[in-house]
């Protein structure tokens, strides 16, 4: 199949708003989509080369495709760049650009879809020497034989910022309605399988039956079950019934899968940090029996046996080099509180019969390997939430959990079966869009950010600007990344690509016409960065109004 005919979905995808047009679209052309393509065009609607949780990225910045662009139309690149800046992104600037093409290439043949994502892939396989001519060369490779319109995704795909609107529900909406298949059960079956790929290949050629028999695979990591904010311990409790009660760790949600004889740790983001924590996974192949699962815990750092910032942990995980150092600077401890998975799916069993299934396999006598403290709770015991409450935070964690005893984990859903409840208010993931140059002594950082939340179309809507809670160390930071992602700058103001992640701080939500959320928020403050979230983690501007009511 010809690459120009998803460039000609993409520019569809483009020219409207609306969900159910985009719903619409994307269904009509995975009917006509062959076996072997389908997987690929599920990702590549998605901008994406790689699944989230693969370890392997392009890694291919800017200035690389600036240069390939240069090359390929007969331009300096201060042209490219000056083009950038006037359309607003790199695959606009690439498509005025090639109205100006001045080389032909002889015998060149229509660019396929199988063609561009094998090439694309190739791309995070060159390393070493001579890697950025080699990878230039596949770029260039591409271009040349591309149309206007072609070159515009192909470099919007390689920068990962592929600007149609699409995210993962509208394809999996796409997939349900292609091939006649109840929308439940394709959201299960990617939740379980976190393969959209997957899920299109077996929705068209088994249809419901076949998704529903989809499950988990240890190594294949699987969306986590997301808490909502807990009102009151006791209102939540008497409502649920029965309540497994635990610790809240301010750490990395982490999600432990061994398959065979390999042992793979993901973060709440699927990001694969195995390598990182080398010490975590020999505890933990000490601590389980030697068979297949899937665990969820948490991992934290500590001092003294007492919990360190968050940040420690982060920077800790983030690590790459001189590993064995990390050990001895910063000790890792980890909670284990679900299982997901062992011998055999056992995420439909509640998650009372969960917790007890782990306790009964899991050996806790090392010192850094434990399983979170918890406590059964129901109407005739309601002080032992609050004692454990009262205990943890002492401990110097964030607050507990409250889990309804009797329900399965449902894998990328948040709802009132698992909430939190923590000493601090509650605070918002958002995501930073634009900011404005300080004034004074702060004139040359970004000292005022424009943050957004994610709406039901899966598109941004600003809610507020956020300008407090920032130390020059921080604000240094942040403006060193809002270089990294700038697609345009005007006087003091400058708009980014959608990748920094921020928890904020509020006193109020209100009622406000000046942003697109239709609310804003009283005296935000910036809590931190959060390194650990991707664009998929923010906050919702329903779950803003949900609270607003409340």
């Amino acid at each position: 199949m010809k690459y120009q005919e998803l460039v000609n979905v993409y520019e569809a995808l483009s020219n409207t708003t609306k969900r159910l047009k985009k719903t619409d679209i994307l269904a009509n052309f995975f009917k006509k989509v062959d076996d072997e393509t389908l997987p690929i065009v599920t990702l590549l609607a998605l901008g994406k080369v790689f699944p989230f949780y693969s370890e392997q990225e392009m890694g291919i910045g800017d200035k690389l495709v600036m240069k390939a662009i240069s090359k390929v139309i007969g331009v300096n690149e201060n042209e490219v760049e000056n083009q950038i800046r006037d359309q607003g992104d790199i695959g606009a600037a690439a498509e005025k650009l090639y109205s100006k093409k001045s080389q032909t290439t002889f015998f060149s043949q229509p660019l396929s879809i199988k063609f561009v994502f094998s090439n694309l892939k190739k791309l995070a396989t060159i390393s070493g020497n001579n890697s950025t001519n080699k990878k230039i060369s596949i770029i260039l490779e591409l271009l040349s034989s591309a149309s206007g319109t072609e070159a515009k995704y192909i470099t919007r795909t390689i920068t990962e910022e592929l600007r149609i609107g699409v995210g993962e529900g509208i394809i999996r909406d796409a997939i349900s309605d292609a091939f006649d298949i109840n929308k439940s059960v394709t959201e299960r079956a990617y939740m379980l399988t976190n393969d959209l790929g997957l899920v299109a290949e077996v929705g068209k050629n088994q249809g419901e039956n076949g998704l529903k028999k989809l499950s988990l695979t240890p190594g294949k990591p699987v969306k986590p079950m997301l808490a909502q904010l807990s009102p009151n311990i006791d209102e939540s409790i008497l409502e649920m019934g029965e309540a497994l009660c635990e610790t809240k760790y301010d750490g990395i949600r982490m999600q432990v899968h061994k398959n065979g004889d390999n042992i793979t740790i993901f973060t709440r983001r699927l990001e694969n940090i195995t390598k990182a924590i080398p010490e975590i996974v020999n505890e933990i192949r000490e601590a389980f029996p030697d068979e297949n699962y899937i665990a969820e815990g948490e991992v934290i750092a500590t001092r003294n046996g007492k919990p360190l910032s968050f940040q420690n942990i982060l920077h800790r995980v983030r690590r790459k080099y001189n590993i064995e150092e990390a050990i001895e600077s910063v000790p890792l401890k980890v909670y284990l509180y679900d299982l997901l998975y062992y011998k055999k799916p056992t995420l439909d069993e509640p998650i009372k019969i969960r917790r007890e299934i782990l306790e009964k396999i899991v050996n806790t006598k090392s010192d850094n390997l434990n399983l979170s403290e918890k406590a059964m709770v129901n109407e005739d015991n309601l002080k032992d939430a609050k004692r454990l409450f009262e205990k943890s935070i002492a401990e110097g964690h964030e607050g507990i959990m409250i889990k309804d005893a009797k329900e399965p984990y449902i894998p990328g859903i948040r709802g009132k079966k698992m909430l939190k409840f923590k000493a601090e208010p509650e605070t918002l993931d958002v995501v930073v869009v634009g900011g404005t140059y300080g004034i004074g002594k702060r004139g040359n950082f970004i000292g005022s950010y424009m943050v957004a939340l994610r709406n039901d179309d899966e598109e941004l809507e600003t809610v507020a600007h956020v300008a407090t809670g920032l130390t020059d160390e921080t604000l240094a930071k942040l403006t060193k990344m809002m270089e990294k992602y700038k697609i345009n700058e005007k006087g003091t103001k400058i708009i980014v690509k959608p990748k920094i992640i921020l928890e904020i701080a509020y006193s109020e939500i209100v009622k406000s016409p000046e942003y697109d959320a239709g609310y804003s928020l009283r005296f935000p403050v910036v809590k931190r960065i959060r390194d650990d979230k991707g664009l998929e983690d923010i906050d919702t501007v329903e779950r803003l109004k949900s609270m607003y009511k409340e």
